[in-house]
């Protein structure tokens, strides 16, 4: 494996949080946690978006005082978007690094592949900011993940049935799917298709894709079949992209459902505005605190080429944040404590801190006082169950005049009871 682009890629992405501190903030010692992030590949804007975010909030933590005392840094690894490169660059971290914690990886399918044959088999703790797919509450049920993953995002599970809802209330009710073919594609479109047959929907076909390919023409003419009124992308920006421009050529109905990640400025510009119109979205909702106030203000100015609504980038600060504050209540960067110190962070019982170096302040000095905090994100308040997911609303946008707009939200409460009358 070439190491060059990665190390070039971390560079680039951690020069900010590597420059010396204020004489005020500077402490003696240094604790690194690793991250695994696709800075490249068709996930790349996902990762890049998500470093950033990691970054800034290590910066805001050390500002407030550090974690546990010490400086906290990141040590970022480009997953390329491939399970295979991810495990080796975990293994490096864990094993030559000696890291007690992981944030990432981005998507499902590297993330799957680092909890198992890595962070699992090791104990030391992995939070997700971007990985949807139900395999991995699968694994935590079934006892392989040995209860140190955690995510900051909701299950394709509920995302799935909210994008069944949205399409039937938005009149697209006879749809082609066009999916990646991978854990995550997979299994959104899964849950997808149990609602929307149950809402009356009507699918015309399912046609999954693999990652890279130079066309995607035999897969938008398979796809076209059966005149569908519409297409449901699952995908990621890169790939999304060249299939959204394929279709369209090839004479179909310029009405899109898109996934999450396909929120992107960079999908719509290189589509064309004028074809996205009619697209409409899913994404994991926010219930907003004054962190998410605090976050577009200081993450828009910080990462310059990505703003605040940048898919991976509100969940990625909080899954940094709620590791550094995980460390400090731990006392030092010891995995096991850490482990147990993740849902403390977010204790329902504790007083509220919220991001950004004065809300770190308040949280480091209440834990040096032993007593309990809960920290509410930039998504909103959030609280791991048994399996270390969470459960939370969901965004509902469209794309106009190339512009994403948000035009409503799906309760937590209602995505429940559609899946659970599917699942029936």
């Amino acid at each position: 494996m070439k190491l060059r682009p990665a190390v070039l890629a971390l560079a680039a992405l951690s020069a900010t949080a590597l420059q010396p501190l204020a004489p005020a903030a500077a402490q003696d010692c240094t604790i690194t946690v690793g991250s695994v992030l696709s800075l490249t590949g068709p996930a790349g804007r996902f990762g890049q978006a998500a470093a950033k975010s990691v970054e800034l909030a290590f910066q805001d933590l050390n500002e407030a005082g550090g974690a546990a005392g010490c400086r906290i840094v990141a040590d970022v690894r480009d997953a390329q978007s491939q399970g295979t490169v991810a495990v080796d660059a975990a293994r490096q971290l864990v094993d030559l690094q000696k890291v007690p914690v992981i944030i990432g990886g981005d998507i499902s399918s590297v993330s799957i592949p680092i909890v198992t044959a890595v962070t699992a088999p090791a104990g030391v703790v992995q939070v997700s900011p971007v990985s949807t797919s139900p395999t991995l509450t699968t694994l935590a049920k079934e006892g392989k993940t040995g209860g140190i993953f955690f995510r900051t995002i909701t299950s394709d599970a509920l995302q799935g049935t909210a994008a069944a809802k949205y399409a039937i209330d938005q009149g697209l009710k006879k749809l082609a799917i066009v999916h990646v073919n991978n854990d995550f594609g997979v299994n959104m479109v899964a849950e997808f298709q149990k609602v929307f047959a149950g809402l009356g929907g009507t699918v015309t076909s399912v046609t999954p894709y693999n990652q890279n390919q130079a066309s995607y023409q035999p897969e938008v003419t398979a796809a076209l079949d059966g005149d569908p009124e519409a297409l449901y992308l699952v995908a990621y920006p890169g790939d999304g992209t060249t299939i959204a421009r394929t279709w369209i050529a090839q004479g179909g109905p310029a009405k899109f459902l898109l996934n999450d990640g396909m929120n992107s400025a960079d999908f719509i510009q290189d589509v064309g505005p004028q074809y996205l119109d009619d697209a409409f979205g899913t994404s994991s909702g926010t219930t907003a605190t004054p962190s998410t106030e605090y976050f577009c203000k200081a993450y828009n100015g910080f990462a310059k080429e990505f703003d605040c609504q940048a898919p991976a980038a509100d969940r990625a600060y909080d899954a940094a944040a709620i590791v550094g504050l995980a460390v400090a209540i731990a006392g030092k960067p010891d995995k096991e404590l850490i482990k147990a110190a993740i849902p403390k962070a977010v204790d329902p019982a504790g007083e509220t801190v919220h991001a950004g170096p004065d809300g770190f302040k308040k949280a480091l000095a209440l834990i040096g006082e032993g007593k309990p905090i809960r920290y509410e994100g930039v998504t909103g308040p959030v609280q791991f169950d048994q399996y270390g997911d969470i459960t939370g609303p969901f965004r509902l946008w469209r794309i106009q005049n190339g512009e994403v707009t948000t035009i409503g939200e799906m309760g937590a409460e209602e995505v429940g009871r559609l899946k659970a009358e599917a699942d029936q």
